[in-house]
């Protein structure tokens, strides 16, 4: 499903994020990265959503070289992608709802069946009795819920979640680790960043370790 070839990164100013990483995640897997701040685990996720581009060696995602991705075919691979961002990327003029139905809209779902699509996503991670409240009613756990609410709306068949346990205290963290569970267990591929200890013994799954750019185990 998804390959890196001899991957390279370097940002301006001469930082090296990835050294020639090669690794492939296969369709249905659960793969854990790990590593130190700054190893380099983000800009993987963002070479797989093409928020980022590689400065050597090809991305490869279902078949198509990302890097290589024209502007206007970006938004078409985002739509069997759910991304669930660290700082949320939630809009905070808009509530819960119409966070949550945005990846719908953008994809031109019809509104009835997209309301009905954006209310089970909120019932399944316990957000439904708050679909009127703006964000900022919100508390940090209750963001992170409705952040991947919004990514699972559109039913990807691939989730990429970069330290989506971050920051929660403990029932929180177990509630969300539950979440991804249920994901999987249905066949969603989940890549997530992560320094838990307790996700990574709670859903198995392969582990891959960054060291300054460099795979350093799992691969």
């Amino acid at each position: 499903m998804i390959q890196f070839s001899q991957v390279t990164k370097r940002y301006p100013g001469g930082h090296t994020a990835l050294e020639n990483v090669t690794l492939g995640i296969e369709k249905g897997e659960l793969l854990f990265l790990t590593g130190h701040s700054g190893a380099g685990k983000s800009t993987l996720l963002k070479l797989i959503a093409a928020i980022e581009r590689p400065t050597g060696g090809a991305v490869t995602v279902n078949g198509q070289n990302v890097g290589r991705l024209s502007r206007h075919a970006i938004p078409f691979l985002r739509r069997n992608i759910g991304l669930i961002f660290q700082d949320h990327k939630l809009l905070f003029d808009r509530n819960v709802i119409e966070n949550t139905l945005l990846p719908l809209s953008i994809a031109g779902f019809d509104r009835r069946e997209a309301m009905k699509r954006a209310r089970a996503a909120l019932d399944k991670v316990g957000l439904l009795n708050r679909e009127r409240a703006m964000p900022v009613a919100l508390s940090g756990g209750e963001q992170q819920r409705l952040c991947i609410a919004r990514a699972v709306v559109s039913r990807p068949a691939l989730v990429l979640a970069d330290e989506p346990t971050g920051n929660l205290d403990a029932g929180y963290a177990i509630d969300i680790l539950h979440m991804f569970m249920d994901f999987h267990r249905v066949g969603t591929t989940l890549v997530i960043s992560t320094h838990d200890e307790r996700a990574i013994q709670a859903m198995g799954g392969r582990v891959v370790q960054l060291d300054h750019g460099q795979i350093v185990a799992g691969s």
